[in-house]
């Protein structure tokens, strides 16, 4: 312990030690080679295309997911695009969105997404059956469940499309991120029902796939 250092003080900086080194590691792990996956209307592959190449004026359809992670005060994580980002920069959205790559199941996209871009590892616990009461879960003994399909078709400003197949899913952990400067600008934790009321008050702020799944 440092000097007039408590116990909990002292837990919280050996956290925060931990999960910059995490940070340090993910700057290592660079995406450039990242595909994706392209699919015809049925969701059928039909190819892969580079991540950092695939958005433009005339996106191919693609498969990606969007993630909304809850604490246990039924707080829902947002977070802010980076201004550095291809698509949707400076835009608050829901925790995380992502791309499975060719072979990967959905729900482990977003456990490493989620891993990379906040530095959020998810415990090893399935959900608890109360927490997602009334959902229609399609993977209900993972820690993150599919909850509903979606798909968009959105541009924004500078006229970049996102053109998604974007399963929506759900997960549940008490832990705060640590993002990536690259990928989230501000982070914030907000009541499910308080969001719902600003997504209907001032939806620009907002990315459209985020206020359309809510």
């Amino acid at each position: 312990l440092g000097s007039g250092e408590d116990g909990m003080t002292f837990l919280n900086r050996v956290r925060r030690s931990k999960r910059e080194k995490q940070y340090v590691t993910r700057l290592g792990n660079s995406t450039e080679h990242e595909l994706v996956v392209l699919v015809d209307d049925n969701n059928n592959e039909i190819g892969t295309a580079p991540k950092d190449s695939v958005h433009t004026t005339n996106t191919p359809l693609h498969r990606g997911f969007s993630l909304f992670l809850f604490n246990s005060r039924k707080e829902v994580l947002l977070t802010k695009r980076a201004k550095s980002k291809k698509t949707f920069p400076g835009v608050w959205t829901n925790t995380v969105c992502g791309h499975p790559g060719p072979g990967e199941r959905v729900v482990d996209a977003a456990k490493r997404r989620l891993k990379e871009e906040l530095g959020i590892d998810l415990p090893q616990k399935r959900l608890n059956p109360e927490s997602v009461q009334g959902l229609t879960l399609h993977e209900p003994n993972e820690v993150i469940c599919v909850v509903a399909p979606y798909r968009y078709r959105f541009a924004d400003n500078n006229g970049i499309l996102e053109n998604e197949t974007c399963p929506i899913l759900v997960a549940y952990a008490d832990i705060d991120p640590y993002p990536a400067n690259d990928e989230v600008e501000e982070w914030k934790w907000m009541r499910w029902e308080e969001f719902l009321e600003e997504v209907k008050r001032e939806p620009d702020i907002y990315s459209p796939w985020c206020t359309e799944e809510s």
